[in-house]
């Protein structure tokens, strides 16, 4: 939920009905075919050209960028197709996997929308970008499903094409402030924009949950090349008085590491903190490359989706990865992208099974998905099922499905459970108080 300030869609999905859906979606997709100037039939070069039971999609993400970076998404992605096709399809039906590049930009956003229209893809599955707002119009006027999509943006779960399968920053945040209910003051260091302003209610709920009081909310350049007074301001404002450790907890995406830089240099003249953040701004990469063990990420607490990478619930993923992608180092099994990839082809595939010979379209997918289908992910989240209003429309998340997280702690470098299970955070996101 990182990105420059934007203003928010103003589409209201509580007020869409299915069948209304298909209208609006049809007159789109007549707008959508004229603007790409290639009429509505098939496009040379894709699915018609490689066979009528070939099923197409996309999945899209930052590559090759100075910002967020996610070729372990498209890269697996394609490991997957390899897979699935060398095992005989889906209910016999090749998978056609395009990939595409979002540079993390808006207008490139875009344009991998426009193209997974223009080429008949019936989803888009397991991928990333912050910029819903440029991609989701485009799939909404052709009626394609959003699946598994990395959590990064609010609109993700609001949209009604939208199937998420984590619970996103919201989950993260809510469950890491219960988690902290035992330090002493909390700061949050976070982005000073507009998806920034929504953090700290998020972690707030947990902390409140937990019967502490409000963390510090610092604001960040998110594009600084150093923190030095902001971690000077978080270290003062956590051990100032306190008697428990204080926690400082930065949350500024790709820059988390400049912040523990700075931080690192600074907490030498302060009394003991703890450090604590959320997957995606941390992962064992992160970790090993400022030190593991004797890095500044040691005994910090991390909240993720999905079980730590060690976990045997894993195995399947790892066998795609060692079967069709071996060497491929874009490909790491413990980072969360490659992860909800995974699931979210796992929920594509169930999908497809449950169609039988019937049509494979984005209007039959959407329909399965919509009509209550429960997908299992063999213990990785819980069965997902997507209704039209879920447990968490009140605060502005009707698509939030799995609000489940699990607690990580960095013991001797390493990743490991801290807490056995999942944290379910739907009760304390009820009680957040979010302003959109």
């Amino acid at each position: 939920m990182t990105g420059r300030r934007r203003t928010r869609s103003t589409f209201l999905p509580g007020l869409l009905t299915r069948h209304a859906r298909n209208g609006v979606l049809s007159a789109g997709a007549a707008v959508a075919c004229a603007s790409l100037l290639a009429g509505c039939g098939v496009v040379p070069g894709t699915t018609g050209d490689v066979g009528d039971d070939t099923i197409t999609v996309m999945t899209w993400a930052p590559q090759d960028t100075k910002a967020t970076n996610k070729p372990g998404m498209p890269a697996f992605a394609q490991a997957y197709a390899r897979w699935i096709n060398a095992a005989g399809g889906i209910n016999g039906r090749k998978l056609n996997v395009l990939t595409c590049n979002d540079h993390n930009d808006s207008v490139d956003a875009a344009k991998c929308a426009r193209r997974a229209a223009k080429e008949n893809a019936v989803a888009v599955v397991g991928s990333y970008s912050q910029y819903a707002d440029s991609f989701f119009p485009s799939l909404e006027g052709a009626g394609i499903p959003y699946i598994g999509g990395y959590g990064i943006t609010n609109a993700e779960f609001t949209s009604p094409l939208s199937y998420p399968v984590n619970g996103g920053q919201p989950a993260l945040l809510a469950g890491l402030g219960s988690a902290l209910a035992d330090c002493g003051p909390v700061a949050l260091i976070r982005p000073d924009t507009i998806a920034g302003d929504q953090l700290p209610p998020l972690l707030d709920s947990g902390l409140k949950a937990g019967g502490h009081r409000a963390s510090t909310d610092q604001r960040a350049a998110e594009d600084a090349t150093e923190y030095d007074g902001q971690a000077e301001r978080a270290l003062r404002t956590t051990t100032r008085g306190a008697t428990d450790d204080g926690c400082v907890v930065p949350a500024l995406g790709d820059r988390n590491g400049t912040f523990m830089d700075s931080f690192r240099r600074a907490r030498e003249d302060y009394p003991e903190v703890r450090t604590a953040t959320v997957l995606g701004s941390v992962d064992q990469t992160v970790i090993d490359a400022t030190g593991g063990a004797s890095g500044p990420y040691e005994g910090s607490y991390i909240t993720g989706w999905y079980p730590v990478a060690s976990d045997p619930r894993w195995d399947g993923m790892k066998r795609v990865i060692r079967e069709q992608a071996f060497g491929d180092n874009r490909i790491d099994p413990a980072d969360a992208g490659v992860q909800t990839t995974w699931i979210a082809y796992t929920v594509f595939r169930q999908v497809v099974e449950s169609l039988g010979d019937g049509e494979v379209s984005a209007d039959t997918v959407a329909e399965a998905l919509d009509d209550g289908l429960k997908v299992s992910t063999g213990g990785l989240t819980p069965t997902l099922r997507w209704q039209f209003q879920d447990k968490l429309a009140s605060v502005g998340f009707p698509r939030l499905v799995n609000a489940n997280v699990t607690l990580q702690v960095v013991r001797d470098g390493r990743l490991v459970s801290a807490r056995k299970g999942f944290v379910d955070t739907t009760r304390t996101l009820q009680n957040a108080d979010i302003n959109y």
